[in-house]
């Protein structure tokens, strides 16, 4: 059977992706691979990917959740308790580049679709697992999800205001979002050796290495002195100052660590005097006495604007920016001049807005083509393409093995 890839560009272009995923990890997985231009099928259950449910709010009667993961990729939606529908799946695998699964462990196996069953017939297949504690070791059969890898991690013990406060998570599902990019670069990784070698490969990633992975300071700070690190707001553990500070109408970041920045913030908050400061005078010194520093600055910019203090910090050419909310993030100049809020036509709900692909390339770009698919929006002319005829889509489709929009 020759197999048929939908034209997409960009630097996947070719590479045909099998996302057995569902909410979070898996689906950014597939949404990376999906705007570097590979063909993503996405395989729903007959109701469809639980984000589809994770309303308010909708679009056109849509899961705003939903078509934010899933933009860029076709759908199709299988019954697996049904002997025909993973007879569907299993000749999808047969001829794809890669496949995406985030299910419990052994669900795969349980339906003959284990790596080992389906690198047989499929030598080239790179097969991407994305779970919470990842396929080996004591946590291996847990499920996961971000708030736990989060926890677990020790993400949560150094965010948040300080010492002796109530635990705070990221708010963002850091662990899954990173989980799913870290998949896309390892699943990008064995392709290239595919290439070479002609052998595909498991690639195995999980939501709590992803968060282990974001403690790279603290982590450094932990091995080489035996200390546990402590939340300090939005400060730095190595570096000083570098946060937010509360100015007359709202807040402002301003990252003046090393030496020469600090001189030129001091020229800006007219506070030269600090440099004399023996509490103050090195990096060192102002990480030994971050409390007296921190309330110091406060005072300095508590007495102008954000924009003026902006203004001035921009002309001496020093780091700092406002602490926009999500909707002045969308508005932001820069953030459309580099296409991360991009409009593209779904096809109930008409223009909808998404976050863009974050990486650029010069020769073969990413592109956000398409919107998120109905619950089975492709499942006839993905069907047809793997050989089955009008007739026997007809049948599957009476038989519920397969759901069509």
């Amino acid at each position: 059977m020759d197999r048929q890839v939908s034209a997409k560009s960009g630097p996947l272009s070719g590479m045909r992706v099998i996302e057995l995923a569902h909410i979070m990890a898996g689906p950014v997985c597939g949404l990376m691979l999906a705007d570097m231009g590979a063909d993503v099928i996405k395989v729903e259950k007959p109701t469809g990917d639980d984000s589809r449910r994770f309303v308010p709010p909708e679009i056109g009667g849509e899961a705003a959740a939903y078509m934010m993961m899933n933009r860029n990729k076709r759908g199709i939606s299988l019954n697996l308790k049904d002997p025909d529908a993973v007879e569907i799946l299993r000749k999808l695998l047969a001829h794809a580049d890669v496949v995406i699964e985030n299910y419990r462990k052994g669900t795969m196996e349980k339906l003959g679709l284990s790596y080992e069953d389906l690198a047989a017939v499929n030598p080239r297949l790179i097969y991407c697992e994305i779970s919470g504690f990842g396929r080996t070791g004591p946590y291996a059969d847990r499920g996961g999800f971000d708030l736990i890898a989060q926890g677990m991690s020790g993400l949560m013990s150094i965010t948040g205001e300080g010492p002796g406060r109530p635990p705070v998570k990221v708010a963002a599902p850091i662990s899954d979002i990173n989980a799913g990019i870290l998949g896309a670069m390892g699943v990008s990784a064995a392709y290239a050796n595919a290439l070479k070698t002609g052998r595909g490969q498991k690639v195995d990633t999980s939501l709590f290495e992803a968060a282990i992975v974001q403690t790279y300071w603290q982590s450094a700070i932990a091995l080489a002195t035996g200390d546990k690190p402590e939340p300090l707001g939005s400060a730095h553990p190595l570096n000083a100052p570098y946060q937010a500070f509360q100015t007359s109408d709202g807040w402002i970041n301003v990252g003046a660590a090393n030496q020469a920045n600090w001189l030129r913030f001091l020229d800006v908050i007219a506070a030269p005097e600090l440099n004399d400061d023996p509490r103050f005078c090195s990096n060192a010194d102002r990480m030994r006495n971050l409390p007296a520093l921190i309330e110091i600055l406060n005072g300095y910019l508590a007495k102008d604007t954000t924009e003026n203090w902006l203004d001035r910090m921009e002309k001496a050419h020093l780091p700092a920016g406002p602490v926009n909310d999500i909707l002045e993030m969308h508005a932001d100049p820069q953030a459309r001049a580099r296409e991360m809020i991009v409009e593209v036509d779904h096809a109930t709900s008409g223009k909808v807005e998404t976050i863009g692909h974050p990486v650029k390339f010069s020769r073969t770009p990413a592109k956000v083509a398409q919107a998120a698919p109905l619950l089975g929006q492709h499942s006839r002319e993905v069907l047809a393409e793997i050989g089955y005829d009008a007739a026997q889509i007809d049948a599957l489709i009476a038989s519920q093995a397969v759901i069509a929009s």
